[in-house]
């Protein structure tokens, strides 16, 4: 057995190599388990079977209907603010290391968020029931 060169990776070092042989085995499983799927399934149609599940009530129309452009903006505000609690939460993690100068930056980061949740709310985005029943857009 030959030593092993300072600097080379060894296929048999710990970490890697049964990494390795546990991606092997899990594909293989997986190829296995969808093999036996297909080969084992039953394969009759039937118009029962082409049908969506709607929890056994029989659909009716069409389930492609357009959603109103006030749901898209809010599921967009809830983001936005949403990332904005995991930045305040990591900066409060470390508050102490970053001293002043992080305090700065933080303190310019909430007011500019908060500033575009008064933009938000000016324009209407925040008040969505009105324009929905009228049948307007909002201004965004």
């Amino acid at each position: 057995m030959q030593p092993i060169v300072e600097g080379a990776m060894s296929p048999w070092e710990p970490g890697v190599f049964s990494l390795a042989v546990y991606t092997i085995l899990v594909a293989a499983f997986i190829a296995s388990q969808l093999f036996l799927a297909a080969w084992l399934g039953e394969k009759k149609k039937s118009v029962e079977k082409s049908r969506p599940y709607e929890c056994g009530i029989i659909p009716t129309g069409s389930a492609r209907f357009r959603y109103p452009v006030p749901f898209y903006l809010v599921a967009i505000f809830f983001l936005i603010f949403d990332v904005e609690g995991a930045y305040l939460l990591t900066w409060a993690v470390v508050y102490q290391e970053v001293g002043l100068a992080g305090y700065v930056q933080m303190s310019f980061f909430i007011i500019l968020l908060l500033v575009g949740l008064f933009y938000i709310w000016k324009q209407g985005g925040l008040d969505w029931r009105e324009a929905y029943k009228e049948g307007q857009q909002t201004g965004f």
